[in-house]
């Protein structure tokens, strides 16, 4: 299970579709950096279930996180929720 925990960028400036995400079974940034090249997709909730997909780019910090790239902006409904990892 992976949780999409805020989007990349500094105080002032985010970055739409640039998400880090935080996977529970890892807790290492060599154990994270497997995972760089997979595809993440991010399940729209309400009726019709749109999906967005994504691609883990590089580890991110030294817990375990990931960047993730989005095709295109992320909504902020988006921070929380779960993603699935292929």
């Amino acid at each position: 299970m992976a949780v999409i925990s805020h989007f990349r960028g500094s105080f002032r400036r985010k970055k739409g579709n640039h998400m880090v995400i935080h996977v529970e079974s890892i807790s290492s940034r060599e154990k994270a950096s497997v995972l760089v090249g997979k595809t993440v997709v991010w399940t729209t909730p309400g009726k019709n279930k749109k999906q967005i997909k994504g691609k883990i780019a590089s580890a991110h910090g030294n817990k375990g996180a990931v960047r993730v790239i989005f095709e295109k902006g992320m909504p902020g409904q988006s921070l929380g929720t779960e993603v699935k990892i292929e």
